[in-house]
């Protein structure tokens, strides 16, 4: 039986824990908090349906997860741990480094990290730092299936193949970074999104709910596809993205972007807060998971069918 270690049990550290279990795998957690292993039972069970819907593994169960005292006992067995502690390089670079100290030197140890580079969080590591890499998913993580796997300067290529293959055995799309980089590859261009958006909201030229409007009826329908780049292939024509440069290139020097973020005053909190509440409209955040994971489920089912494997395209991400 293959096992996963989860430490942190928050929103991410939960979802790793339901895609562990809907997969047929042993998942051991640690958490300090009192009430981790309540809540971490409530969100698998929240998210079982959808995972159902989508098709479980031989062997799968929620019966499977098991929490444990302590990391040294959450370590014992495991073929891949994955960290999730909250954001702050210090305490990740230090939770890191005691399960370094502690697990079998060839168990992969992913860090969920969401920013920080993986050569700073193996500092610490003395043992076998090399293992010790970045496996950053997306919520939520029980159902979007890329991992951004980045190494860093202790990682050998045998490091990265071995947790590609624990990442694909969670049915997953592992996508492995060229180089280590603040933010990774997806959270770039998120922030990038997010940074505009906040600049609509702050200068008065749109809702929050405009702004998502604007992204689930256009382009966010072309990107579950085709991504970025190769809209814009099509946006070209018969001569693809070559003609789209000619035509709208000389628009990258013009002012439709503010990539700095603007200041994140009260007024602007407050409206991004009320926005936001009126988009959910009085639905707890549990009734609008179960919302988007039946949504998701329909989606993936249809998109799997375009995926490049579909095609005969195989080893295309």
């Amino acid at each position: 039986m293959t096992q996963l270690t989860v430490i942190g049990t928050g929103v991410i550290g939960n979802g790793w824990i339901a895609r562990g279990l809907a997969n047929g795998w042993d998942v051991v957690a640690f958490d300090p908090a009192a009430d981790a292993e309540q809540r971490s039972r409530a969100f698998v069970d929240n998210a079982w349906p959808a995972l159902e819907q989508l098709g479980l593994a031989d062997g799968a169960s929620r019966e499977r997860l098991r929490f444990v005292a302590d990391m040294d006992e959450a370590v014992k067995g495991a073929d891949l741990i994955q960290e999730n502690v909250p954001e702050r390089l210090e305490l990740k670079q230090e939770i890191l480094a005691q399960l370094d100290a502690i697990a079998a030197a060839e168990v992969v140890i992913g860090s969920s990290t969401s920013g920080f580079k993986p050569s700073d969080l193996q500092r610490n590591c003395h043992k076998a730092a090399g293992r010790v890499i970045v496996a950053h998913p997306f919520n939520p993580v029980y159902l979007l299936p890329l991992v951004e796997l980045v190494g860093g300067e202790a990682t050998t290529s045998e490091h990265m193949e071995r947790a590609q293959q624990y990442y694909r055995d969670l049915d997953m799309r592992p996508l492995v970074v060229r180089r280590e980089i603040e933010g990774h590859i997806a959270d770039r261009l998120m922030e990038a999104l997010w940074r505009e958006a906040l600049h609509l909201v702050n200068d008065g030229v749109a809702t929050t709910e405009e702004i998502d409007a604007a992204v689930v009826y256009g382009c966010g329908l072309r990107w579950s596809l085709m991504g970025t780049f190769l809209t814009f292939h099509l946006a070209g024509g018969e001569q693809g993205m070559r003609h789209m440069l000619e035509q709208f290139g000389p628009a990258l020097k013009l002012p439709w972007t503010k990539l700095e973020a603007p200041e994140l005053t009260d007024q602007l909190i407050d409206r991004v807060v009320e926005g936001c509440e009126y988009q959910a409209a009085g639905r707890p955040v549990a009734e609008l998971d179960r919302r988007r994971d039946d949504f998701l489920v329909e989606l993936l089912g249809l998109t799997r069918k375009y995926w490049p494997e579909a095609e005969g395209l195989e080893g295309r991400i």
